[in-house]
């Protein structure tokens, strides 16, 4: 397939800016493959399409305050630190992104904090915007990483247009999060509150819970025409013999398994083996999901309304079939639904 199949108009206002005000409470669309039927709820209503013993699986992956501003020395110049992920811990290396890019060169030092408490050398040039930084710091690492992440922000995606604010801390991030490697929050798990949480276990559905930490691959533009040549950054995840068990177990019983979010589609996709069975995992995947594709896994998926030409769009057109997928996005833009981080839900069965 053709980057080009995967553009639609998607006006700016319908850029979620801001959450909704209660996570379960965004607007659901929901998606009958086979029939192509839809209807329009409240994420709420989405136990009504689940029973006793079916599973969600759930991206416990938890964001961390990643987007750091420094000054340059000699210059004082503003420079944006995007930590991307510690390289090593003993000598307190970190693969990062620098913005403007242009300025910055081995061997220069970067100051943060009001008191210029935290110095970092940049000691490596990886891409034109990458860098490998050495933060000079001495003392214990939690006490080097509490400090670290003090200085840092929320990073919340870019076509936010805005500055992090308060809520972000909290909504940026799943209740369930718990294994911090993330700069990318898992959207699609957002939507769940407690109050759904308990009441899937009333209900007996039961959840289990994978670790892929999303990194910013998966959001950069795509350069090519031709998807087959495109290459996915590799990004960490963890399935444990434990979740592996229970997911086959409700697949061999014929109940529904559900995969909230590309993210945690995308690590059980990796890992899947030829029986159709989940396999425990602990390593890396750079698996770049479009149509056509066969799904060995989930037979549900949870996922946001996504930007045009997004590898996250791609997914979800492989799963739902591209025709059917893009009308309806076509269709969610004629009905007003928020797209993005922040926007609003669709439910494909």
């Amino acid at each position: 397939m053709k980057l080009s199949q995967f553009k639609f108009d998607l006006p700016d206002k319908l850029i979620a800016t801001h959450p909704v005000k209660n996570r379960d409470e965004s607007r659901l669309m929901v998606v009958n493959r086979k029939t192509g039927e839809i209807e329009h709820k409240v994420f709420k209503d989405i136990l009504d399409y689940f029973d006793d013993k079916d599973i969600f699986i759930f991206n416990d992956t938890k964001v961390f305050p990643a987007r750091l501003f420094g000054n340059k020395e000699k210059t004082g110049a503003t420079i944006e630190v995007f930590l991307l992920r510690e390289l090593n811990e003993e000598f307190h290396l970190w693969d990062v992104l620098v913005d403007p890019a242009r300025k910055i060169r081995i061997g220069n030092k970067l100051y943060f904090g009001d008191d210029d408490s935290m110095v970092a050398e940049v000691i490596d040039n990886t891409t034109s915007r990458g860098r490998t930084l050495r933060f000079l710091y001495e003392g214990p690492q939690e006490e080097f990483r509490s400090a670290l992440y003090a200085l840092g922000e929320t990073p919340i995606p870019k076509y936010l247009g805005r500055a992090e604010e308060p809520l972000d801390k909290e909504r940026y991030q799943t209740i369930f999060a718990r294994s911090e490697g993330a700069v990318v929050a898992p959207a699609a798990g957002l939507h769940f509150s407690r109050e759904l949480l308990k009441r899937m276990e009333i209900k007996g559905v039961n959840s289990t819970f994978i670790t892929l930490h999303s990194g910013l691959g998966s959001y950069r533009d795509i350069d090519v025409e031709d998807l087959t040549k495109h290459k996915m950054d590799s990004e960490q995840i963890e399935i444990t013999q434990e979740a592996a068990d229970l997911v086959n177990k409700t697949k061999d019983a014929g109940h529904r398994v559900c995969a909230v979010g590309t993210s945690a589609m995308r690590a059980i996709e990796t890992v899947v083996a030829t029986d159709g069975h989940l396999k425990p995992n602990l390593g890396w995947t750079n698996k770049f999901v479009f149509p056509p594709y066969d799904f060995g896994i989930a037979d549900s998926m949870v996922t946001n309304f996504h930007l045009p030409q997004s590898t996250l769009l791609m997914m979800t057109a492989a799963f739902g079939g591209y025709d059917l997928i893009m009308d309806l996005y076509k269709q969610a833009v004629k009905e007003g639904y928020r797209f993005g981080t922040y926007g609003d839900a669709m439910l494909i069965i």
